[in-house]
C-alpha cells in the first residue's frame, strides 16, 4: 500500500521531458486522485503549473474534441507548431511548450473523473477542497520551488476562482482564462432563466470519461491505457458515482445554499491574477472575468479581453506569451515587463478586426452613459421619446426589434450594457431576453465568431419578470444586480419596471450603421446555422449551446401569454449604452 500511494504509476524521460504517470496525490479524507507530471530532467527547483479538472488528463485534445481541434489548427498554425502534441488536452497547457521554459505541468483528474475514483460532483465545496490539497501538494514537491499557479481555459479557469477563495498558502499566481465564478448567474440560470448547458455537458463532456468506464472508455495518445482508469464498472456502478447535474439544477431554480456553495467569493480572492475573456462567450466565458476583475480582493490584477473561439487564444502564440509573462514575473521573480502590463488590455472589436488597446481601468472612464430611449409606436431607438404607447408580443416568441437612425459618425461602444422596460403580462410571469444588435447601412446584422457559435450577436442579457428585485448595494444603473431570491408574481394589469443586465461588449459600429434593441420572449435566432461541434448536442443557432429551451422551467401557463411594453410620460423604456469618445 505504502508503495502503491507514494509513487506514479510509470516515470519515463521522453521528448527531453521527466513524466511522471498517474502520481497520487492522497486527500484529506482518504480518497487517491491520480495526476500526470512533466517537468524538466534535472534536480532543479521549477515553479508549477496546475490544472484540476473532469476532462480527462489522457485524453488527447485531437481525440477528445476533434472538430475544435482541427478548426483551430487550421486557422491558427502557431497553436500546433514546436510541439509534437502527442501532450495536448482539452483547455490545459501543452508541457511541450511550458517545460522548456523551465516550469513543471500539473494535470489532475477531478475526483470521480479520468484516472481519479471517486463521485463526480462539479464544482462542489468537496472539488474545491480537492484543488485545495493538490496545489499544497504541488508546493511542497522536491522538485517544486513552493509557487503554485493556476492556468487553464473554462472549467479549468471557473475552479480557479473557487479554490483561490480558500487562499491556499503555495498558491502564487492564477491565470483565470474565460471562467465564469457565479454558479446562478453566469452559468445556470441567466437572469433567473434555466439554462439547458449543464444537463447536455454532462452527458457530452463528463460522463464520456468518467472513472471506470475502463475498457469502455477512450486510450491516451502518449500511454495506449486507458484514460478512464483500470477497472471496467458496470452502467449500474457507474451512475452511483455521480451526481444527477441537471436534476439538481432544476431542483434550485432561486439563488440559495446550494448555488452560493458552487461560487466564488471575491472578497477572499488576494492572489494575483490574470483575468481574460471572451467578448462573444455570453452563456460562459465573460460574465465572471469582468466581475473577478473588478470585485476580486487581489491588488495585483489584470484584465485581457479578446474574441474568436473560447480556446482559441489560449493557445495561440499571442495568449501564451501573455500568459508565460505574467507567470514568469509571480513564480519565477524575474524582473520583466510584466509590472508595466496595463492593467486593462482589451482587442477593441470592429466588424471586421480586433485592435489591441490598453486601458487603465473597466469600464472606462471616460465613458459617456448615453440613453437611447424607445419608440413603442414608431419601433425606433432614439434620444428622446415622447408620448403613450404599448406594444404587444406573443410571450415566448421572436419578439420586437427597435432601430436607431443610421450613426452620423463612427461609435464606439465598449463595457456593460443595461436596459430598462415596462412590463405587463397576461399570465403571472414573464421571461424577457435582450439582444443589442449592429446592422449594416443595409440592414445585414453584424455578428461575430463568438465564443462557440459562428454567429454570435454583439450583445446579450435576460430577466425573468418575477426576479426583478433589486440589490441598491451590489447594482448600479449600469450593472442592475438582481439577488435572485425570492420570486413576486405579477398581478393582472400591473405596470412592472424591469432593469436588465446586458453583458460587456465591445464594437466600433461604422458611419451608417443602426443600432437595435430586440425585445424577445426566447432566445436570439440567427437566420444562417452554424453547423454542429462533437462536443454538443444541439446545432449552433446564434447563442450556441447556451439555450433556455426546458419546458419544465417555462411552463405554458406561466410563461406563453401575451407580454406588453407601456410608454407614458413616467415610464421612458430605454437602452443604456457606454459609448466611448474618440481618442
Amino acid at each position: 500500500m505504502v508503495e502503491e500511494i507514494s509513487k506514479p504509476r510509470k516515470s519515463e524521460l521522453r521528448d527531453r521531458i521527466e513524466i511522471d504517470w498517474d502520481m497520487p496525490i492522497r486527500m484529506d479524507d482518504g480518497l487517491v486522485l491520480r495526476a500526470d507530471i512533466f517537468r524538466p530532467p534535472g534536480a532543479e527547483k521549477v515553479p508549477v503549473i496546475l490544472s484540476y479538472g473532469p476532462y480527462a488528463k489522457g485524453l488527447a485534445f485531437q481525440d477528445g474534441y476533434p472538430s475544435a481541434w482541427q478548426r483551430m489548427v487550421a486557422d491558427h498554425p502557431d497553436v500546433a507548431a514546436g510541439s509534437s502534441n502527442l501532450y495536448q488536452s482539452w483547455e490545459v497547457v501543452d508541457p511541450e511548450k511550458w517545460v522548456p521554459h523551465g516550469y513543471a505541468c500539473v494535470r489532475v483528474d477531478s475526483r470521480g473523473a479520468g484516472a481519479s475514483p471517486g463521485v463526480i460532483d462539479p464544482f462542489s465545496p468537496r472539488e474545491t477542497r480537492d484543488f485545495y490539497e493538490c496545489i499544497e501538494w504541488a508546493g511542497t514537491q522536491p522538485w517544486s520551488n513552493g509557487r503554485v499557479g493556476l492556468n487553464g481555459v473554462s472549467y479549468y479557469a471557473i475552479n480557479q476562482w473557487h479554490v483561490a477563495s480558500l487562499n491556499p498558502p503555495h498558491l502564487a499566481a492564477m491565470c483565470v482564462w474565460e471562467g465564469a465564478a457565479d454558479w446562478y448567474r453566469d452559468m445556470t440560470h441567466h437572469g433567473g432563466i434555466l439554462c439547458t448547458f449543464w444537463d447536455n455537458w454532462f452527458d457530452m463532456q463528463v460522463k464520456t470519461v468518467q472513472h471506470g468506464l475502463g475498457r469502455n472508455g477512450p486510450k491516451s495518445r502518449a500511454t495506449g491505457e486507458s484514460a478512464c482508469g483500470f477497472e471496467t464498472l458496470s452502467p449500474a456502478e457507474l451512475a452511483a458515482n455521480r451526481r444527477r447535474v441537471g436534476a439538481e439544477i432544476l431542483a434550485h431554480p432561486l439563488d440559495d445554499a446550494y448555488h452560493r456553495a458552487r461560487s466564488s467569493d471575491f472578497s477572499r480572492i488576494t492572489t494575483p491574477l490574470l483575468s481574460a475573456g471572451n467578448w462573444g462567450g455570453q452563456g460562459l466565458h465573460l460574465r465572471g472575468n469582468v466581475e473577478g476583475f473588478i470585485r476580486a480582493a487581489s491588488r495585483e490584477k489584470w484584465l485581457e479581453m479578446h474574441g474568436l473561439e473560447h480556446w482559441t487564444h489560449f493557445y495561440t502564440d499571442y495568449g501564451r506569451a501573455l500568459q508565460l509573462r505574467f507567470f514568469d514575473h509571480f513564480l519565477k521573480g524575474l524582473a520583466n515587463d510584466w509590472p508595466s502590463q496595463p492593467r486593462v488590455l482589451l482587442q477593441i472589436r470592429r466588424p471586421d478586426r480586433f485592435e489591441a488597446r490598453a486601458e487603465n481601468e473597466f469600464p472606462l472612464a471616460r465613458t459617456q452613459w448615453t440613453k437611447l430611449f424607445l419608440d413603442l409606436a414608431a419601433g425606433t431607438l432614439g434620444p428622446e421619446s415622447s408620448g403613450t404607447a404599448t406594444t404587444s408580443f406573443a410571450a415566448m416568441g421572436d419578439g420586437l426589434t427597435f432601430l436607431s437612425q443610421p450613426l452620423p459618425v463612427p461609435t464606439e461602444i465598449t463595457g456593460p450594457l443595461a436596459a430598462r422596460l415596462f412590463v405587463t403580462s397576461s399570465t403571472s410571469d414573464a421571461d424577457i431576453f435582450l439582444v443589442f444588435r449592429v446592422f449594416t447601412p443595409d440592414l445585414r446584422e453584424v455578428v461575430f465568431q463568438g465564443a462557440i457559435d459562428p454567429h454570435t450577436p454583439v450583445a446579450q442579457g435576460w430577466l425573468r419578470a418575477s426576479h426583478r428585485a433589486l440589490d441598491p448595494l451590489l447594482g448600479t444603473e449600469a450593472r442592475p444586480w438582481h439577488p435572485h431570491t425570492e420570486r413576486r408574481m405579477l398581478a393582472q394589469g400591473e405596470i412592472v419596471a424591469l432593469d436588465i443586465e446586458i453583458l460587456p461588449t465591445s464594437i466600433v459600429a461604422p458611419v451608417g450603421s443602426r443600432l437595435a434593441l430586440s425585445v424577445r420572449g426566447r432566445d436570439y435566432v440567427h437566420g444562417t446555422s452554424g453547423g454542429r461541434l462533437s462536443n454538443f448536442k444541439n446545432e449552433l443557432t446564434g447563442c450556441g449551446p447556451f439555450l433556455h429551451d426546458d419546458p419544465r422551467d417555462r411552463l405554458p401557463d406561466l410563461f406563453a401569454g401575451t407580454t406588453t411594453l407601456h410608454q407614458d410620460s413616467e415610464r421612458r423604456p430605454y437602452l443604456l449604452l457606454p459609448v466611448i469618445p474618440p481618442a
